[in-house]
């Protein structure tokens, strides 16, 4: 029976965990292999995107993941909302933390007839970055604030005003290869505030990052950079 990741699905998970899986970064040779293992390992979804500039392996990615497990693929677009129909689902993302306009509404309004077209089941999302110690591509691509880290009340306030305004999940990131997570009191802030799915990546390199993120509130915590540089081998799960 097919997954259908909605709002229902995300808000059921508990400690769970996904990996996401860059078009332009990943080797679509190990890729079968790769997502194999990920679903042996207990991931609940595969997310596909990030803050790439090109796209045209995203099609080609969703289908080799789909042949490969059974586990739903989740588009996380990146700039020009690049959608792929053979995706399962779609964050449909707004820039709620920063003050660029043109990601906060603009591309969505250009990619919304394109979306409903897909087929795939529309996520509504909040997406708030975090300060993670560094520039990421996310903060360079979309030239916004991030979150201050030890501003916990600010993103509390964000995700409150997230959830006013109709947003059903919260995406808390900060950035691929961040050199730090997102603080537990930050995900503690939004998680008081908004009692929706709470989604946080970035900077997650180890079990005890996994587990912090969980215990403060997260549904999902989002793994990418450390599955850009290596294929988990058999019996490396958990993260260390």
């Amino acid at each position: 029976m097919k997954i259908r990741p909605d709002i229902h699905f995300f808000s059921r998970l508990q400690k769970a965990w996904s990996p996401l899986i860059d078009p332009d970064r990943v080797s679509l040779s190990a890729l079968p292999r790769q997502v194999k293992q990920f679903a042996e390992r207990g991931a609940a979804c595969v997310l596909v995107g990030g803050s790439h500039l090109a796209t045209d392996q995203i099609t080609q990615t969703v289908q080799l993941i789909k042949t490969s497990c059974d586990l739903p693929v989740v588009l996380f677009p990146g700039p020009g909302m690049a959608i792929s129909p053979e995706a399962d689902g779609i964050l449909f993302l707004s820039l709620l933390s920063g003050r660029n306009a043109d990601l906060i509404i603009g591309q969505q309004v250009q990619s919304a007839y394109r979306v409903a077209q897909s087929g795939a089941e529309v996520l509504g999302t909040a997406y708030l970055l975090v300060d993670g110690g560094k520039m990421t591509t996310a903060h360079y691509v979309s030239q916004t604030m991030p979150l201050p880290s030890d501003k916990p009340e600010l993103a509390g306030s964000t995700a409150l005003a997230a959830k006013f305004m109709g947003f059903p999940m919260c995406f808390l990131d900060a950035g691929s290869g961040a050199a730090n997570p997102v603080p537990g009191d930050l995900i503690r802030a939004v998680r008081h505030a908004h009692d929706g799915p709470l989604l946080v990546g970035g900077g997650i390199r180890s079990q005890r990052s996994m587990e912090e993120a969980w215990d403060a509130g997260a549904n999902l915590v989002v793994v990418g950079t450390l599955f850009e540089k290596q294929t988990p081998e058999p019996g490396s799960w958990p993260l260390t």
